[in-house]
């Protein structure tokens, strides 16, 4: 296969998830290693990308072991999903196997938190900073779509997610560049969904609630974030990492073409309280 798309023939029999891949960058933690479970126990191999020193690799490892203890193949690969030598790697181990892929997740939480302006300028983000953190939490989610597909590895009524958040729209202090990231996430997702549309391939933006995660952990001010989410939620609680893999997993039901472009909001409520 030398581009495009697959068949997706026999989809309706085994309900789009048996025998099909998903692709889980960020993979090791928070959604998308519960997205990776939870495919996984409904018969999806799950190719994970993940980027984890020693301290965090059991992590990784306590993902691939429940993924296999599901019954289906786990590709694990500890690597830099930004660079394109790790695109090449998976993309050629993914062609080895026949893979045929109906899920990719973007869930790359890596980047600088530091403000514009500072009267302390060492303080400020650097272009370096901003163009790796828009690098990483939204131009790769392009290049991964682009490398997968002309692998032909994406199947007819494939599901690309990106995982974005109501920082898009919001100001808080030191979350500059991310914001700009999860704005250009965004931007890209409605891009994708139109060129892909064509091909049967969705594209949707997730907007989780705010997520106790080793990522929000990182965020100033996080506690106070938590507090408050917890509060406005109506719900009465904060969304968890399994909320947003139980609606992924819905979302990748075969035939939903029509949802798409979209940045679907999975949160409990929490958006709609002031």
């Amino acid at each position: 296969m030398d581009g495009g798309v697959g068949t997706g023939k026999g989809m309706m029999a085994n309900e789009g998830f048996t025998g099909y891949w998903a692709v889980i960058l960020g993979a090791s933690s928070g959604f998308g290693a519960a997205t990776a479970r939870e495919l996984a126990r409904a018969g999806m191999h799950i190719c994970g990308v993940h980027l984890d020193r020693r301290a965090t690799l059991p992590m990784a490892e306590a993902v691939k072991a429940d993924v296999e203890a599901a019954g289906v193949e786990a590709l694990f690969v500890n690597a830099n999903a930004a660079d394109a030598e790790t695109r090449q790697q998976v993309t050629t181990a993914l062609r080895e196997r026949g893979a045929r892929v109906r899920v990719l997740m973007h869930s790359l939480a890596f980047g600088t938190l530091r403000p514009y302006i500072d009267e302390d300028a060492s303080q400020e983000v650097t272009q370096k900073q901003l163009e790796m953190t828009l690098d990483v939490m939204a131009n790769s989610l392009v290049y991964w779509t682009q490398d997968l597909f002309h692998a032909g590895l994406f199947e007819r009524d494939a599901r690309i997610f990106a995982m974005t958040s109501e920082g898009s729209t919001r100001v808080w202090r030191g979350y500059g560049p991310v914001s700009a990231a999860k704005a250009a996430l965004e931007s890209h997702v409605r891009q994708l969904a139109v060129e892909l549309a064509r091909y049967g391939i969705t594209v949707n933006a997730i907007q989780a609630g705010v997520t106790p995660t080793p990522a929000q952990a990182k965020i100033p001010g996080a506690e106070e974030m938590l507090r408050e989410a917890e509060r406005r939620n109506p719900s009465g609680r904060l969304t968890s990492p399994e909320d947003i893999a139980r609606a992924i997993r819905a979302l990748s039901a075969p035939g939903l073409l029509w949802i798409t472009g979209n940045v679907i909001k999975v949160d409990g409520g929490e958006s709609l309280v002031p």
